[in-house]
């Protein structure tokens, strides 16, 4: 397939993800699924399956931190208010050395994270990109594609139906096929009739070639390449799209936070950046699926539904984990590796381990703990009030003599015991 790097991602690990991904992509047409929406969910589903190892990996690194967070928290106490460079070099130390003994790193928990990136990247080129990526659909946009080239004065007319879409005119870009491609793949109805007005000669070839489009790109009475958002006077029904793309995306967050751990009320700053983005996140979806081609909103609805399913799937399934199985299977493979350094092996502290897997009931004990002491104090100045202030009236002198009084006695009388 004659397909030029400038139609797909300029970045190289993001472009051999999308390269894979794009493969999987063409499969998914091959086997007849030749409308665009379709294609999208069965691909969106069939990625986020693939991806199911990553999920869990992740929330188990979140499990084992409700594990590791007392420990560091006590870290981070010892050394609160300590600026000088010593105290942050003996801290990162200490800190590191926690992660260690329960066989993870301090980046542990990103790590999934961070591979999920660029395959998210990746996936985007290929929804935004499917003709550089699947040959049936890029078949039939070449054909259109080879046509308008020949014809008269075609730069100086393309030009502005580029501009129309918003990309670049500059350099002679559309004497390139695949750049040709990429801007009649942004073509709504409309421009594809402005086409055919520009170019009569071509009416032929956008006899046959405008319908084939059509019917790849409408999904449920839905043209997908066009935006939702087309301004307050002309509501339609693909504002279904954005609309369902923040609801299902509010949904996902929400079923993603159920098994993360909850540290009794000392939130890291991460923890709290996490909190607002997941308020963020379905609004921005919101405003991305209103502005961007009704395709991007279907990939968003179709990953956020098969997130939230394969999370529900992966939280029961982890619900009942054994905590001091998965420090034991992190210790082995971390004293693995020490092993072969020449270095001790490492044991985690088993009162730790109990201790975080009952942060609720310890906390629990010490707010009742304190209410009793609260209760204790409380009886006893309401008692010595009431001893003191006994036959007189409260505040008066005889009051406050009573009370003089009534301490020399109490005085006395432990020293004739």
């Amino acid at each position: 397939m004659d397909i030029v790097l400038l139609t797909k991602s300029s970045t190289p690990i993001i472009g051999w993800f999308a390269e894979i991904l794009g493969f999987i992509m063409n499969l998914i047409f091959d086997i007849g699924i030749t409308n665009i929406g379709i294609a999208i969910i069965v691909f969106t589903i069939v990625i986020n399956v693939i991806m199911i190892p990553l999920t869990i990996k992740q929330q188990k690194s979140q499990k084992l931190m409700a594990v590791i967070q007392p420990e560091i928290k006590a870290i981070q106490d010892k050394y609160k208010g300590k600026t000088d460079n010593e105290s942050a070099m003996k801290m990162n130390a200490e800190t590191r050395a926690v992660y260690s003994k329960y066989g993870t790193s301090m980046t542990g928990g990103c790590l999934p994270l961070l591979i999920q990136m660029p395959i998210l990247f990746g996936l985007y080129q290929v929804i935004y990109r499917i003709p550089a990526y699947v040959t049936s659909v890029r078949g039939v946009f070449e054909n259109v594609a080879n046509s308008l080239m020949q014809q008269p004065d075609y730069i100086n007319k393309i030009s502005d139906l580029a501009k129309a879409v918003r990309l670049p005119v500059e350099n002679n870009d559309y004497t390139i096929t695949n750049k040709v491609i990429d801007l009649l793949y942004k073509f709504t109805p409309e421009k594809w009739t402005k086409l055919g007005e520009t170019f009569p000669s071509m009416s032929d070839v956008l006899n046959t070639s405008v319908p084939l489009i059509k019917q790849m790109n409408s999904f449920l009475g839905i043209d997908l390449s066009v935006a939702p958002w087309q301004g307050m006077n002309h509501i339609n029904i693909a504002w279904i799209i954005p609309i369902l793309a923040g609801l299902t995306q509010f949904l996902s967050t929400k079923v993603m936070t159920v098994n993360q751990p909850q540290n009794s009320g000392n939130e890291s700053d991460m923890a709290k950046q996490m909190q607002s983005m997941n308020t963020v996140m379905p609004l921005m979806s919101v405003f991305f699926c209103f502005t961007l081609p009704a395709g991007i909103g279907i990939y968003w609805i179709a990953s956020a539904l098969a997130r939230t399913i394969i999370q529900l799937l992966v939280n029961y399934q982890l619900k009942d984990m054994d905590i001091d199985k998965l420090v034991e299977n992190n210790l082995a493979k971390q004293n693995a590796k020490r092993a072969k350094q020449g270095l001790p092996a490492l044991s985690a502290n088993k009162k730790v381990i109990e201790n975080a897997k009952h942060m609720d009931e310890i906390e629990k004990q010490e707010k009742e703990n304190k209410a009793k002491k609260y209760e204790v104090n409380a009886k006893n100045i309401k008692d010595s009030t009431e001893y003191y202030n006994k036959d007189a009236k409260p505040g008066s002198l005889a009051s406050k003599a009573n009370m003089v009084a009534k301490y020399n006695e109490k005085q006395n009388s432990k020293k004739n015991k």
